[in-house]
């Protein structure tokens, strides 16, 4: 049988490891531990590692501090320049100060939403100020970094710093869209038709200026073409006055063969003439009559068909 001493003292030890296993809690690198005695909270343990409390006096609330995610809804924005935006952002936050942030916000929910405020109303203000061309494209990354710089400074209130803002992204809204399309559609109908009419006004002196020159050439080689012609027949003119002043007597008969030759060409035509005409002295006789010959005389031409 078990003696009243060796009880107490199993008791005394169950005790004990039950208040060490209230007292003792760890801290892990990825956490803030925040102890809380009778609600009230002490200053946060940052550091892992294992920690004492009081037990049934303090407890322990734990805080993320790795980054976090924080989205937004989409919302509409009105630039400088009057024209809505739909934009799309969100931000990359982590705890700074855990005793504040639990002083503030609790928990990570409460946080978000008062966060979430900041945020939209940081890129409501820092957009309208800007022109929908910086936002879509000239100065997306300052204006980006300038978000940043306002909900950080309004966020260090909640013991909170904000690593990260991003626009994922700035779009007209649907029916402006459609609008802008359409404007855009009719601008490039216009500049489309504004370079077909100038490469017609081109292309019509470009031929224009074919065409005259087509005639210079054509022109100055026909005028080419006549002196040459000219110089051509006067050179001509000349062989045949020189040809002739050497033989006179065979010039003629040269001149009467090919009279023949085109008198006499062959049809189905009868001519009846005299043969002692003197067209065709030369067929009666090759020597040529005494005395200066007389041109020959053209062909004669047919009688009617008998």
């Amino acid at each position: 049988m078990r003696s009243p001493l060796g009880t107490i003292a199993l008791i005394a030890t169950g005790v004990v490891l039950v208040l060490v296993y209230l007292s003792a809690y760890t801290v892990t690198p990825r956490d803030y531990a925040l102890p809380l005695r009778f609600g009230e909270p002490q200053p946060a343990k940052t550091q892992p590692g294992l920690y004492w409390k009081w037990p049934f006096i303090e407890n322990v609330e734990y805080i993320n501090k790795q980054v976090l995610d924080l989205d937004s809804l989409p919302q509409e924005v009105i630039a400088s320049d009057q024209k809505r935006l739909k934009v799309d952002a969100f931000a990359r936050y982590r705890v700074s100060d855990p005793l504040r942030f639990f002083q503030t916000s609790r928990s990570e929910k409460g946080a978000e939403l008062q966060l979430s405020s900041i945020l939209s109303s940081a890129v409501r203000r820092v957009l309208g100020q800007s022109t929908f061309a910086a936002v879509v494209r000239d100065q997306r990354t300052a204006l980006m970094e300038k978000i940043r710089a306002e909900v950080n400074r309004e966020a260090a209130g909640l013991g909170i710093e904000v690593v990260d803002v991003r626009i994922r992204g700035a779009d007209l809204p649907q029916a402006n869209s459609e609008a802008v399309y359409k404007r855009m559609q009719s601008q490039r109908q216009t500049e489309a038709q504004q370079i077909r009419s100038q490469g017609t006004q081109q292309a019509q002196v470009i031929r224009s200026d074919a065409d005259r020159q087509v005639a210079k050439i054509l022109g100055e080689a026909r005028g080419k073409a006549a002196e040459t012609t000219g110089q051509a027949d006067s050179a001509r003119i000349k062989i045949l006055a020189d040809a002739y002043n050497k033989d006179p007597e065979f010039f003629q008969f040269y001149l009467s063969m090919r009279n023949y030759v085109d008198a006499m060409k062959p049809d189905n035509t009868q001519v009846f003439i005299s043969p002692d005409w003197d067209y065709f002295r030369y067929l009666r006789s090759p020597a040529a009559p005494t005395g200066t010959p007389a041109s020959p005389a053209p062909a004669p031409q047919a009688p009617p068909a008998q």
